[in-house]
Order: C-alpha cells, then structure tokens, then sequence
C-alpha cells in the first residue's frame, strides 16, 4: 500500500516522527552518513563561512521510501542522517537560479 501526499504530511508532523528524528541524529552524532562514508563531514553545527556563519541542515532519510513501504517509518534500520545536499542528490533533485526570471527552480520543475 502506498501512502498519499495527505498521509505523509500527517506522519512527518507527528510526535512519533519528530520523536525518531531526534533519537536518529542522536544515534549517528548529528553527522551526515553519506558524507562520512567518503571521508568528509557534514556536521550540523555552525561553521564560519567568510564574514557570516552558515548552519548546515541535516535531514533524517528514509532508505526505503516513505510512501512506498509505510511499515518500515519509524525503523531505526531504514532511517540515516543526511545533510541536504545529498538527501538531494539521493533524490536527484538539482536546485538552480533561472537566471531568466531570477527566480530559484528545481531543475525538474517546467
């Protein structure tokens, strides 16, 4: 069974999910998997970026996909810290500025 686009937004703003989101980054030390898998770190923490200071954004992933196996949600096996970046490029999405209009777009966006 497959969720709906209504059904993954009611999970997501569950206490259950924000629960498990927490317990997640906890168990992977707030560090971006993939990243640490090919020797970088992506850490959520601030980090100096010339004059202003930057907050890497980290996302917890479900490796198997949320709305196509539903009983795996909150399975500490099927969940990883991901920074945005790569939870993107898992995704393959590719965010861009159309300089045409100035207006940023996923590039899978018509």
């Amino acid at each position: 069974m497959s969720l709906t686009n209504q059904q993954r937004r009611t999970f997501y703003n569950s206490m259950a999910w924000r629960e498990k989101r927490a317990d997640i980054m906890r168990r992977d030390h707030f560090e971006c998997q993939r990243c640490k898998s090919m020797g970088k770190v992506a850490v959520d923490e601030y980090e100096l970026n010339k004059n202003h200071r930057k907050k890497i954004k980290l996302v917890v992933h479900h490796i198997k996909e949320l709305a196509d196996y539903p009983e795996l949600c909150l399975d500490d096996d099927n969940l990883e810290t991901l920074c945005v970046e790569c939870h993107n490029e898992i995704h393959d999405r590719n965010f861009k500025i159309n300089s045409k209009n100035k207006i940023k777009k996923w590039d899978d966006e018509k």
